[in-house]
């Protein structure tokens, strides 16, 4: 599995990871079983959040005796995100996880509560060993900017957001600024959310015309796309041991630049939002 810099994370981190949006309505055992199949190729990203029902339970079991080889991701509510909100929903999501720590926690959306606050209470969890690093997710710009002057510089890892084929709008602003301020942008979501181009659609064609001649999957092009550059790393979720395997699999794919400009072309990037959309 290929590695990359997670921002200014002192290590490298799975290019393609796992996400567990959803992952606690499925049947557990086979929840279990498919993030453990992740680990064993390599994608030991792993992300959850306190909002996701119980799927921090599920990682938590999926990863026990294996936590050293996980980088381990969740995030708090904004609605929780007080200085002391922030340091005890932590809390709460490592007795869930059944872990001492965290490698990265994230701060879900832009809320009610300062930025300074919530910053705050990352660091003192920081200061105490319970995260060792910490982000944002479904920041904008003026979110970004604000969270930099809050937090300070080099402090934020990363900011996870909605990226998929047919929703580019990170790059329009977003991607370009993490890339400059050298913050690490996670695409979750990266198939969308059940709106994976039909096989009767053109773009669907070109991904499977190129998928073909290198003897993949049309969802493998897609995923390479989406971690075409350096700063991008992505968490899809699975929801079977042979699904996952699928996943990482993408992660070997060498997509030439005349492949990369026809996925461009069938899926195009179109204008800039006012605001960055999320799930």
């Amino acid at each position: 599995m290929e590695r990359r810099p997670f921002g200014p994370v002192p290590r490298e981190i799975a290019v393609i990871g796992q996400g567990t949006w959803y992952i606690d309505d499925a049947h557990r055992p086979t929840a279990v079983a498919t993030l453990r199949r992740g680990l064993d190729l390599g994608m030991t990203h792993i992300d959850t959040a306190e909002m996701y029902g119980d799927a921090e339970t599920v990682v938590g079991e999926a990863i026990a005796e294996r936590r050293e080889e996980v980088f381990l991701v969740s995030k708090v509510l904004p609605s929780n995100a007080t200085r002391a909100g922030t340091v005890a929903a932590c809390e709460r999501s490592l007795a869930r996880l059944r872990t001492d720590r965290l490698d990265c926690y994230l701060l879900q959306w832009p809320g009610p509560h300062p930025l300074e606050d919530t910053f705050a209470g990352f660091e003192r969890l920081r200061e105490q060993g319970k995260i060792l690093s910490w982000g944002v997710s479904n920041f904008d710009v003026p979110d970004l900017n604000a969270a930099w002057k809050a937090g300070g510089e080099g402090r934020i890892a990363c900011n996870q957001v909605l990226y998929h084929l047919q929703e580019r709008a990170i790059e329009h602003t977003v991607l370009p600024w993490c890339e400059e301020h050298g913050i690490a942008t996670v695409a979750y979501s990266p198939f969308g959310h059940g709106s994976f181009p039909g096989p009767y659609t053109s773009g669907y064609r070109v991904l499977g015309e190129i998928a073909s001649s290198h003897g993949a999957t049309a969802r493998q092009v897609a995923l390479r796309f989406l971690v075409r550059r350096p700063s991008l790393l992505t968490i899809p979720k699975a929801s079977s041991p042979e699904h996952v395997a699928d996943n990482a699999a993408a992660a070997a794919l060498q997509l030439t630049e005349a492949e990369l400009a026809r996925i461009d072309a069938a899926f195009p990037l179109g204008s800039r939002p006012r605001r960055l959309p999320m799930l």
